[in-house]
């Protein structure tokens, strides 16, 4: 019997570079509604949580979530890590996947293969971004709830607060960690939306595959990029982890100031 698996998809509408990227609408459909769908394909996910804020201008992703008969938690906004715990807490998780409602384009097949890989080799933490060798948007995580309230326990950097699993990731001497890796890279492409580049490239492809193919899958998007290279330069401009690169100069002001104030 499969040990059951819970999905939590972050999300907000207050991205500083893309407001409301999540809910921007693709034949007629929110980006959130695509990646929902697709979540609820994986062989290996049991239960899926939208985890978002309390403020009301995110009151409308509730609506979509609810729509496909999720769950809901809404916690801090900034305080993401705490917002994870205690939407974990609620449901009685006890083995996480993360997922950010950046990513409409994400694989189910890749999501249960990641799953796979995490309990037969029955590791704490597991991603496929760290390192990198998907395009970005098909990166998750899945770890146990016992890292996570470890990481809620005693992370403290903004870094760990805003992306959850920093903490759990730079303590390898606690955490058994495993980094699962595609058979070649493809870490130069990206397929998440951050900005409005992005969310052109996401819309032509759904355009071009949805239509004709609702399950579409990496293999499909791969294919429609050799017929048609340009599309691929449309964000290639987008530098990966932008966000996560913002948070550790967060770290940095925060153990300056530390040092002024112990110095």
């Amino acid at each position: 019997m499969n040990t059951p698996v819970t999905a939590i998809i972050q999300a907000r509408t207050a991205s500083s570079r893309l407001p409301g990227k999540v809910l921007k609408a693709v034949l007629g459909r929110p980006l959130l509604a695509y990646l929902i769908e697709r979540l609820q394909c994986c062989r290996r996910v049991q239960n899926i949580i939208l985890a978002t804020t309390t403020q009301s201008n995110d009151a409308p992703l509730v609506g979509v979530a609810q729509g496909f008969g999720l769950q809901v938690f809404r916690g801090s906004e900034n305080n993401v890590l705490d917002r994870f715990f205690k939407a974990a807490t609620m449901c009685g998780a006890k083995h996480i996947m993360r997922i950010t409602a950046d990513c409409p384009l994400i694989d189910p097949d890749l999501l249960d293969t990641l799953i796979e890989y995490y309990f037969a080799n029955r590791f704490d933490y597991a991603s496929n971004c760290v390192p990198p060798t998907l395009p970005d948007g098909l990166d998750a995580e899945i770890f146990t709830f016992e890292a996570l309230e470890a990481a809620r326990k005693n992370a403290v950097r903004p870094s760990c607060l805003e992306h959850v699993t920093p903490y759990i990731r730079n303590h390898p001497e606690r955490f058994k960690i495993g980094s699962w890796s595609f058979d070649r890279d493809l870490s130069y492409l990206r397929w998440t939306v951050d900005e409005h580049a992005d969310f052109q490239f996401v819309q032509q492809v759904i355009e071009k595959l949805y239509p004709v193919n609702k399950n579409f899958r990496t293999d499909d998007i791969l294919n429609l990029l050799d017929q048609d290279p340009r599309l691929m330069w449309i964000n290639a401009h987008i530098a990966r982890n932008e966000g996560f690169l913002k948070s550790l100069q967060a770290d940095k002001i925060m153990l300056n100031n530390q040092t002024l104030v112990t110095g």
